[in-house]
């Protein structure tokens, strides 16, 4: 890469994030903070992703373009199915399929527009290798956080992946040199194991992420050195190239200010009529599912805790038709609200009557339920949760419900007694006043955002411009 020094001509950022939106959310986030700097974002996924994406601010129309390539069919897979959340989660290997069927597209794109640089994902391991026969240098933006992204991912030196059975991800990786008890749990890891294996056609998750590792020029990575720095140290120490933390992405100050309520101006309404830091904060993401059983235990936690709650509740978070306990809406009418349709979290989560957050801890509901200062109580689900909550529970950030360690059961009686405990119990005291605490660097947008420049500066000076 040959240095632009004294070049401030804006940068032309290719970004291909993999299909879910846990994933396309971030990258949009980043590309929305590196255009309003006046750099040109092409990003890149597939039409019906694109379609669900939110919309942009008319500010940055003309410095994002939204680039549409066709899912190739597969075996397998649903004609509509385009992410992640379309799909059960043993049905996922065929969207990967699809995905790498993107390579040649993707290279076609990239050979007639010559982005000068490309964020990308960990998925397309493949994407390093296009993007050098073109000449155009490499970012891999890790979503997850740097003690996830080192924990799932071995060092540059490593040949092979050492972890072949559930139990062997279940402690401390042997290139950890400090004390870390961030790993998953038996039942998060039998869960994990058998999604994140490949097939004999097709490589694993393991492998996607040490490909993609020490194909890219540089790493970006979800996260600060205020929270992670030794994790980013050791990052860095592991795969011997620059390694950039981003900022945790937190909502920017006109999403929280602005009228984002967006005809649901009914929610604001029913927490205007509740006490200050009285009601639970229910969501879980966009692909977390329960089965009948743990969806009963939850709803049943709920009307016991006797906390006003709002649920944003997803028709695909309940497998197998699964349905809430008989009466429970009609039981909880008035103390609690059952929302089935799409809720501004960021709103929600900025109102002066929410007391806490009960949530899967996925990363972009951590930062923005931290952002705005409210205690967590996690209930975890699947993929990167697990290893997001032993990293908040280690720095006594959050607190995790009571659950069996071998099959993952939970009862009703923990969900609401986690839930009593934290929002209003004395032993909670310590984790609103970390909450608290983490409010002053997850809710400074601007130290975020200086992150995200000193990455563009490096960018910046670090380019071989495509003529």
């Amino acid at each position: 890469m040959a240095g632009g020094e004294g070049d401030t001509k804006p940068l032309h950022i290719a970004m291909f994030p993999w299909l879910a939106f846990g994933h396309m959310l971030p990258f949009l986030r980043l590309a929305k903070i590196m255009a309003r700097k006046g750099h040109r974002i092409s990003f890149i996924s597939t039409p019906r992703n694109i379609d669900r994406l939110p919309q942009l601010p008319p500010s940055l129309t003309s410095l994002i373009s939204f680039v549409k390539l066709p899912l190739p069919p597969v075996d397998g897979l649903p004609p509509a199915a385009e992410a992640t959340s379309d799909l059960e989660g043993h049905d996922v290997i065929y969207l990967k399929r699809a995905y790498d069927l993107l390579r040649q597209p993707l290279s076609g794109f990239l050979s007639n527009s010559r982005p000068d640089w490309i964020l990308f994902d960990h998925a397309p391991f493949w994407l390093p290798a296009v993007a050098r026969d073109l000449g155009i240098p490499t970012v891999f933006f890790s979503i997850f956080i740097a003690s996830a992204l080192a924990f799932t991912s071995p060092p540059a030196d490593e040949e092979q992946e050492y972890r072949r059975t559930a139990e062997e991800i279940m402690v401390k990786p042997k290139w950890v040199p400090f004390e870390s008890d961030i790993a998953w749990r038996y039942f998060e890891a039998e869960k994990i194991f058998s999604m994140i294996l490949g097939d004999d056609l097709h490589p694993n998750e393991f492998y996607r992420f040490r490909q993609t590792l020490k194909g890219c020029d540089l790493i970006a990575v979800r996260s600060c050195r205020e929270l992670e720095s030794r994790w980013l140290d050791l990052l860095q120490e592991m795969h011997r190239k620059p390694v950039f933390p981003v900022g945790e992405l937190p909502a920017p100050i006109e999403e929280i200010e602005g009228d984002g309520w967006r005809g649901t101006g009914v929610i604001k309404e029913w927490l205007d009529g509740q006490k200050r830091g009285s009601v639970v904060y229910v969501a879980f993401g966009s692909e977390a599912t329960w089965s009948q059983e743990e969806l009963i235990e939850i709803a049943n936690g709920l009307e016991l805790c006797g906390l006003p709650f709002f649920w944003v509740f997803r028709t695909q978070q309940s497998s197998d038709d699964s349905k809430l306990p008989e009466g429970f809406e009609e039981r909880t009418k008035g103390r609690g609200v059952v929302w089935k349709e799409w809720a501004p979290q960021v709103k929600i989560l900025g109102h002066d009557s929410v007391g806490g957050f009960l949530t899967h801890s996925g990363w972009s509901s951590v930062v923005e339920g931290l952002q705005f200062g409210r205690p967590l109580v996690l209930l975890i689900c699947y993929n990167d949760q697990g290893l997001n909550a032993k990293f908040l529970q280690q720095n006594g950030v959050c607190y995790l419900v009571p659950r069996d360690e071998r099959d993952g059961q939970f009862t009703r009686y923990s969900v609401a007694n986690s839930l009593k405990m934290v929002v209003t119990g004395k032993e909670g005291a310590t984790f609103r006043i970390k909450a608290m605490e983490m409010k002053e660097l997850f809710g400074d947008t601007k130290k975020h955002d200086n992150y995200v420049y000193a990455l563009l500066e490096y960018l910046e000076a670090n380019i071989s411009r495509n003529v």
